[in-house]
C-alpha cells in the first residue's frame, strides 16, 4: 500500500537530475521574499480601492502580513530542495505541494471569516495567500531549477596530460 501512495505522489528518492545550486536556490528565496512582499502590498491598495469598506483593516497592515509572508516563504523555499531529493518528478510535486499547503492557509481566513471578520477582507487576505504560493513557485523552479540528469558514470573522465609546449600535441612523438 505505501509503494501505490508513493507512486500515486511521485516519491521514488531516486532523482536523475543534478539538485538546484545553493546560490541560485538564496537568490530564489531573496526573490521569492521581496515578490511575495510587493504582491500582498500591490492587492492590499487593490483591495481597499475595490472594497473601500476594509480601509484600515488590521491584518492589511505592512507589519502584520510581512512577517508571516517572510516566514512561510522561507519554509518553503527550504522545501524546495529536499522535494529535488526525493523524486524524479520535483515540480511535479512541488506544485501539488503549493496547491494543498494554500489550501490549509485559507483555513485560518475561514476560521477568521467565521469568527466575523469582514468577508471582502477575507477575501483580499485569500488572494494574498494564493499570490505569495505562485509568486514563490514560479520562482523557485526558475531561478533554482533542477540541472540536467547527472551522470551515473563512477569514474571521471581523465583528460590527456599536456605537454606543455605550445601547439604540439601531448600525443606526437618527439
Amino acid at each position: 500500500m505505501l509503494d501505490r501512495v508513493a507512486a500515486l505522489v511521485r516519491l521514488d528518492f531516486a532523482p536523475r537530475h543534478r539538485q538546484p545550486q545553493v546560490s541560485r536556490v538564496l537568490l530564489a528565496t531573496v526573490a521569492a521574499i521581496a515578490g511575495s512582499l510587493a504582491a500582498d502590498a500591490l492587492l492590499v491598495v487593490i483591495g481597499q480601492a475595490v472594497f473601500p469598506s476594509t480601509r484600515g483593516y488590521g491584518h492589511f497592515q505592512f507589519s502584520d502580513y510581512a512577517k508571516l509572508t517572510v516566514i512561510g516563504v522561507i519554509i518553503a523555499c527550504a522545501a524546495w530542495p529536499i522535494v529535488t531529493r526525493i523524486t524524479s518528478a520535483p515540480r511535479w510535486m512541488f506544485s501539488r505541494m503549493a496547491v494543498v499547503v494554500t489550501l490549509v492557509l485559507w483555513l485560518p481566513d475561514l476560521y477568521i471569516l467565521h469568527g466575523g471578520a469582514p468577508g471582502k477582507a477575507v477575501a483580499v487576505l485569500m488572494v494574498m495567500h494564493l499570490a505569495i504560493a505562485l509568486v514563490t513557485y514560479s520562482l523557485l523552479v526558475r531561478l533554482a531549477p533542477v540541472g540536467p540528469e547527472a551522470s551515473r558514470d563512477p569514474q571521471p573522465t581523465r583528460q590527456q596530460p599536456h605537454s606543455g609546449r605550445r601547439g604540439r600535441s601531448p600525443t606526437r612523438a618527439d
